[in-house]
């Protein structure tokens, strides 16, 4: 990710952040809408999942000027999520709901150049994950 990129998440996010609430019921909305398959995997209250997802979020943006310090973080996150069942074909729709989240949230901030951005921000964390998930002995 380059610098320009970064700040361009980062920024974004400060929209973001004060309507956390409804950007989690979004994403979770959107989630089950465009993967019914992945709905199992959630408790029937996502209260606390939505918080968990906000928080994990937040972290992450705040640290991407100096990503490797939650590599570890992430690495281990992606190896929680396969004992949880998720599976490498399921990244890609949490990604889709993310995005269709912040364009929702963000509306007419959300631009091609920041939507490219948060699209190789979650690129890279995702890949992260889904390597150390491949790692875990089956």
């Amino acid at each position: 990710m380059t610098p320009d990129q970064i700040a361009m998440v980062q920024e974004s996010f400060k929209k973001v952040a004060p309507i956390a609430s409804t950007a989690a019921d979004l994403f979770y909305g959107r989630l089950f809408e465009i993967a019914p398959a992945v709905r199992p995997l959630f408790p029937d209250d996502l209260a606390d999942q939505k918080k968990k997802l906000i928080a994990m979020l937040a972290t992450a943006v705040n640290n991407l000027h100096q990503v490797e310090t939650i590599i570890p973080a992430v690495e281990d996150l992606g190896r929680r999520h396969v004992a949880y069942g998720v599976t490498s074909g399921m990244y890609e729709p949490v990604g889709a709901a993310l995005l269709w989240t912040l364009e929702q949230g963000l509306g007419d901030d959300f631009t091609p150049p920041v939507k490219a951005a948060w699209t190789e921000t979650y690129v890279t964390l995702a890949g992260v994950m889904q390597k150390a998930a491949a790692s875990v002995p089956a």
